[in-house]
């Protein structure tokens, strides 16, 4: 009986490894396929844009002639937009990420703000520019300004670092909270001495994440009134005068680079096509600026955590 079982046993697990075998296969093609398509695309847009990358062309404004124009009015404007979806998103998303997850009660309450979290995740980017043009533009009268597209795209990201947040502080260890519940630390004690430390890596690559999402977003800028054709730049936030630092900027007018791109693309010139392949090489080099800093800062502190 036993002899007539092993073999058997072997047949399944030839087959088994078979099956493994093949779907290892069929994984690293897909990957192939999509890193292949990917490199592509980038390959294009530099052969395209690279010739026309220049000292001018970054501290130009746009212009009606391609050859003068500039993307000097966009790139600040997409950075001080950046700025305030950082600093309205990041601290809010963690904190409700910690609330949920080390403070609410585990009760029906609590599971139906996760799902709505959750599905906030994926909601179309153009809702949120609805949802922001009636309570930001018209709500609250902060018109088509920095801080308008700044809070839209904070809402736009805020899900993915909340739940970031929670994923993050769930994957650590019930013991270091033991432990430090024994110790006699407070509950916040536990969680900012502990807790936070040891899941600051995973929420940084989530804030990553979100931040390069929201860098490219078109369609919520475009709804509440983002403008394509900008010959001047914000008020420095750095003055002179006491108190030194002023905050009118936020209220200016703005273009970011994906709509200085969108609209180079809708013209029928060749030029305006290049112009728009430069700034988009622009865009990825911001954006692999920001994850740059980013994941030094994540390896940093995860130099520091042994556990």
């Amino acid at each position: 009986m036993v002899s007539q079982t092993i073999p058997h046993i072997r047949k399944i697990i030839t087959r088994n490894k078979r099956s493994q075998n093949i779907f290892s296969i069929i994984g690293l093609l897909s990957m192939l396929v999509g890193i292949a398509t990917l490199l592509a695309l980038i390959f294009d847009l530099f052969s395209d844009g690279w010739p026309r990358l220049s000292w001018q062309f970054l501290t130009s404004f746009p212009s009606r002639k391609a050859e003068q124009a500039g993307v000097l009015s966009a790139w600040v404007g997409t950075m001080l937009v950046m700025l305030v979806t950082a600093f309205a998103a990041i601290p809010i998303g963690i904190a409700s990420g910690i609330y949920l997850e080390e403070y609410a009660r585990k009760n029906w309450v609590s599971a139906l703000i996760e799902i709505n979290v959750t599905n906030l995740a994926g909601v179309p980017s153009i809702i949120y520019g609805l949802l922001a043009l009636g309570v930001f533009v018209y709500g609250l009268n902060l018109g088509q300004s920095v801080i308008t597209a700044g809070l839209t795209l904070a809402l736009l990201i805020l899900p993915v670092v909340i739940v970031t947040t929670r994923e993050a502080l769930r994957a650590i260890p019930n013991s270091i909270r033991e432990a430090a519940y024994a110790t006699g630390a407070s509950k916040w004690q536990m969680i900012w001495d502990h807790v936070l430390p040891y899941s600051t890596g995973t929420i940084l690559t989530g804030i990553i994440v979100a931040l390069a999402r929201a860098i490219g977003e078109t369609a919520p800028l475009v709804t509440i009134g983002a403008l394509t054709f900008i010959a001047f730049l914000p008020d420095s936030p750095i003055t002179g005068q006491f108190p030194y630092v002023s905050f009118a900027w936020l209220l200016a007018p703005f273009t970011v680079l994906p709509i200085q791109m969108f609209d180079w693309v809708s013209r029928p010139q060749a030029e305006f096509q290049v112009n728009a392949a430069a700034a988009g090489i622009v865009l990825i080099a911001i954006t692999l600026v920001m994850n740059a800093v980013a994941i030094y800062i994540r390896y940093r502190l995860r130099q520091k955590i042994k556990w």
